[in-house]
């Protein structure tokens, strides 16, 4: 702070003959895909794992631009970007656009080509790890099935609390399809994200029209975290797996609530199985 210069005067010109700093190669320019949703689902996974390639490059932090930030205007968004090649492809990810109904619309207004991606999960599972992570940061708040039911012996769930809507993909769905053909909509699985990371990813790099880099060889299966890691590359000596609070044991919910659950999200995940030409066996 103390070096920073007074307001309203503009810094002094460098002496003539001086040399410009260096050059960084590339530019900022918008994203060309987006990890959209779902929360709790797999996207940080699939930001780690598809940033290993080299024609990508992806913003770490979510930007939360097209819920949140919108009134900031599109250079600001685009000033948080990473500096691309013109082969590399920019990506972001923040997966609470996929509820958020004004999103579609305003991506759809930065770019129509946007190619968006979105990682789904069994919503029961989804729901549990959602309501996991909320106690964590918060001890006191009510029993998962308080929050799930509004009157549980007549079976009536609550689709007002968030960790319940947000699994109800069919319904979020259709604010996309509005603005984008499914053509343009790649979903990924999050149960198979964890048994065939390499698979998956293989699917998303064909869906970004990038060659398969990310294969086999670059994941192994840490058998405490539950979970697919990176294998440390030549550039870096260590693995890399997700953070702390990813693979977190979930809470144990009464077996009768679940099954309450499921018959709750059957006719949804019929919907959106239909919808998008794609069995995700959750049932």
């Amino acid at each position: 702070l103390q070096q920073s210069r007074p307001c309203g005067r503009l810094p002094p010109a460098p002496p003539a003959g001086s040399a410009p700093g260096p050059a960084r190669p590339g530019t900022k320019r918008l994203p060309r895909a987006i990890v959209v949703g779902v929360k709790k689902g797999g996207t940080r996974a699939v930001l780690e794992f598809i940033r290993v390639h080299p024609e990508v490059r992806a913003l770490g932090t979510e930007p939360h631009f097209f819920d949140r930030n919108y009134h900031r205007g599109l250079e600001w968004y685009r000033s948080l970007m990473p500096r691309t090649l013109d082969s590399q492809i920019t990506v972001e990810k923040t997966p609470s656009y996929f509820v958020t109904k004004e999103a579609p619309r305003r991506i759809f207004n930065m770019s129509r080509d946007t190619k968006l991606i979105v990682v789904v999960r069994n919503p029961v599972t989804r729901a549990i790890s959602d309501y996991t992570q909320t106690l964590s940061k918060k001890p006191d708040i009510p029993t998962f099935e308080g929050l799930t039911f509004r009157n549980r012996s007549l079976g009536l769930v609550d689709t007002s609390w968030n960790a319940i809507r947000i699994g109800m993909y069919a319904v979020h769905l259709q604010s996309w399809l509005q603005y984008f053909p499914l053509s343009q909509i790649h979903f990924v699985s999050g149960e198979r994200l964890i048994t065939d990371p390499a698979g998956e990813m293989g699917k998303v790099q064909d869906f970004l029209g990038i060659k398969r880099v990310i294969t086999d060889k670059h994941f192994y299966f840490n058998k405490t975290k539950g979970f697919p890691c990176l294998k440390k590359s030549e550039s870096s000596g260590l693995p890399r797996c997700l953070g702390k609070s990813k693979g977190r044991t979930h809470v144990q919910i009464d077996p009768e609530v679940i099954e309450q659950l499921r018959d709750f999200y059957r006719p949804y995940n019929i919907k959106f199985y239909e919808t998008v030409g794609q069995d995700f066996r959750w049932e």
